[in-house]
């Protein structure tokens, strides 16, 4: 009896038991998710701001524990430092002002205008720099901006000259980098609003610019603030664009890059900075009521 019993007996599958313990299956489902985010993103995090807060040897150059403010005063009082993060923060917002200008149009166009195979060749003309690697975009913009590049090479019949790597061309290659990032949502939005609006606009008397600035920004606020954060947040911790086609232009990848074997502690310093300016820019467009409607 107890050898049929026993044949007859089998293990629960986990299944079951997930199903009658609502938490279980609640605690299964975010484990690995949780182990991500609090062991090791939030967790790096917290090292890296205590590092920022340890001593350099000036003789030995070894990282010393300790508690000091000099990492973070440097930034304010050092005027290189001061200097990259401020340019930092210009390029940022450049990149993401003229992703948003040069997308909103593009989008009416591809999405109101444009016939289905035409609105199909812009798709993947946005969408291609998101194909290749990013070493391998950046060789590019450094290769049409060089002394013997193609722009070069247009414009001297003219007796025009490129304007040579800056910030100029840093800008330029951050927005070919992320464009995509403001223009993807951007094109979403703009094909969920009805063309009767359009239409309404004109019969009103509406131009062209004042029915984009009148009728199109504003639905498009919410697709705007969420690929400003990409484009904005992105630029600010790129320094790979400013070492190949920067020239002489720092950015605070830079300073971090520079440090983080040197002086670890101003590199952490330095690293805590993208993260403030970020934090600082979601708080301001979150009092907005903005990202209510992301």
């Amino acid at each position: 009896m107890a050898s049929q019993l026993s044949f007859t007996t089998r293990p629960k599958p986990i299944s079951s038991a997930l199903h009658r313990h609502p938490k279980g299956r609640l605690a299964a489902l975010l484990s690995l998710p949780m182990i991500w985010l609090v062991g090791v993103y939030i967790l790096s995090l917290a090292l890296l701001l205590v590092t920022a807060f340890w001593v350099t040897d000036p003789f030995t150059s070894k990282v010393k524990p300790g508690f000091t403010l000099d990492n973070f005063a440097s930034i304010f009082t050092v005027p290189a430092y001061l200097a990259t993060a401020g340019r930092t923060l210009g390029i940022a917002a450049a990149v993401t002002v003229i992703c948003a200008v040069f997308s909103v149009p593009l989008a009416i166009f591809m999405a109101k205008m444009a016939s289905p195979w035409l609105r199909s060749v812009l798709a993947v003309a946005v969408t291609l720099p998101l194909w290749a690697g990013y070493l391998v975009k950046i060789l590019s913009v450094r290769i049409v901006f060089s002394q013997e590049g193609f722009l070069n090479w247009l414009f001297a019949p003219f007796g025009i000259e490129g304007p040579g790597y800056g910030v100029f061309v840093t800008i330029v290659a951050l927005v070919y980098l992320w464009f995509p990032y403001m223009a993807i949502p951007v094109y979403t939005a703009v094909s969920q609003i009805p063309a009767n609006l359009f239409d309404a606009s004109s019969d009103l008397g509406a131009r062209g610019i004042r029915t984009i600035t009148s009728v199109v920004v504003p639905l498009l606020k919410p697709a705007l603030i969420a690929g400003s954060i990409f484009t904005f947040s992105l630029s600010l911790g790129d320094y790979i664009a400013a070492k190949f086609v920067g020239g002489s232009t720092q950015m605070i990848g830079t300073i971090i890059a520079q440090n983080i074997n040197l002086n670890p502690p101003v590199a952490a310093a330095f690293s805590v900075v993208p993260i403030v300016l970020v934090l600082v820019y979601l708080t301001a467009v979150r009092r907005t009521g903005a990202l209510e409607n992301i």
